[in-house]
């Protein structure tokens, strides 16, 4: 996440640009504190709702743990767990290949 102060913003808007066409959470600050959130827009917003949307998003680029996630939401964890599965959101990273190669090395 990048954070760009309200006077560095006024003098050069295109960092703010090219954080948003990066896809990068942006926090807006004022005298180093917090004023606003600038993030990127995409179609998943129209279609799962802004909040869920931003929650899938951060949980996918690693900023939630599936329990924030599922506390920010306000469901419980197999809920959470079913509606990142139905938005094709992997809930576990698993590499089995990695793994057979671990249980080759030991045998």
């Amino acid at each position: 996440m990048q954070t760009i102060g309200i006077k560095e913003l006024q003098t050069n808007p295109a960092l703010l640009t090219r954080s948003l066409e990066a896809s990068e959470y942006t926090m807006i600050t004022k005298r180093s504190k917090p004023i606003g959130m600038a993030f990127s827009f995409d179609d998943n917003i129209i279609s799962d709702g802004l909040k869920t949307a931003l929650m899938v998003d951060a949980y996918k680029k690693g900023f939630l743990s599936l329990g924030q996630f599922a506390k920010a939401l306000e469901i419980d964890h197999e809920n959470a767990m079913k509606m990142l599965s139905i938005m094709g959101v992997a809930v576990i990273d698993y590499d089995f290949e990695d793994d057979m190669k671990f249980m080759n090395s030991f045998l």
